[in-house]
């Protein structure tokens, strides 16, 4: 969600007015994709064995035996047609091209686990989420509005990027020494646990540096309104470089998705605003 609300703000200029419909469309195609990517990891780590009852975290329906491997491949299948009909109906709207974006984020979801060499087994997931729930759906939802690509809705991307990135660090930083011991060999396993706590906290501080740069860029200050956000954020930060790896970082998670998710909405409401203020003062 959070990646396309601010997409969408990004492009709400008094020049644009915001269709409701491609918004919904895209928002639909981005969690569509959220689901499937989930699912598809519930199952490839279910079949292969990286799925083990040592596993600290929310129970994994296929390796719990919750749901059969078949069902859950079916709904992947489901979960990826509901995204494919959605980015027919917003590229229709808004432009063909934007179906190569569908289909690079269909394939990204099934990479990440499934096939042969999984790129979250050769250390790049992290980047995958930075380029597809940061860059691809905040740049790509501010281009369905308006069809085209600006500083402003790119900057915008790089905080949503940082913080889906910093979500699934923690995620793996919980997991290090079950990933090991499977061999699913993800960044937080190559880095380690000391600098993968560092990483996280990197993450969280860049996304928050970029309202600095945005700042000059517009000459605004109500894009500096997610700073308020740092309330959630925070607490997860102190979890990340004290915590022991366990159950306690799933608190963590917790507090950075709040955190992604009020960044975002104090985001949109301070880029409509800082619109408005450029406008008026134009």
């Amino acid at each position: 969600m959070a990646p396309v609300l601010v997409g969408t703000a990004a492009a709400a200029t008094p020049l644009v007015e915001v269709s409701w419909v491609r918004f919904a469309l895209a928002l639909l195609v981005a969690l569509a994709l959220q689901v499937a990517v989930n699912y598809a990891n519930d199952y490839f780590d279910g079949v292969k064995g990286v799925d083990t009852p040592d596993r600290i975290g929310p129970r994994r329906a296929v390796a719990a035996g919750l749901v059969t491997p078949g069902a859950m491949k079916r709904a992947i299948a489901l979960a990826l047609a509901a995204a494919g009909l959605a980015g027919l109906g917003l590229a229709a709207l808004a432009g063909w091209e934007l179906l190569a974006v569908g289909v690079a984020g269909m394939l990204a979801a099934l990479g990440y686990s499934g096939g042969p060499k999984p790129y979250a087994s050769a250390g790049l997931g992290e980047v995958f989420v930075f380029v597809f729930f940061g860059l691809v759906a905040t740049v790509g939802s501010a281009y369905a509005q308006d069809g085209t690509v600006t500083l402003v809705a790119v900057l915008a991307s790089l905080p949503m990027g940082f913080l889906a990135t910093a979500l699934l660090v923690v995620n793996n930083l919980r997991d290090i020494p079950t990933d090991r011991e499977a061999g699913k060999v993800t960044l937080a396993v190559r880095l380690g646990e000391a600098r993968t706590r560092i990483l996280y906290v990197v993450l969280v501080v860049a996304a928050y540096a970029v309202l600095v740069v945005l700042l000059v860029v517009t000459g605004e200050t109500w894009v500096l309104l997610p700073l308020i956000s740092i309330m959630l954020t925070w607490r997860g930060v102190l979890l990340v470089r004290h915590a022991p790896l366990g159950a306690r970082l799933i608190e963590a998670l917790e507090h950075t998705a709040k955190g992604q998710l009020a960044f975002a909405v104090l985001f949109a409401v301070g880029l409509v605003l800082a619109a408005d203020a450029s406008s008026g003062a134009a």
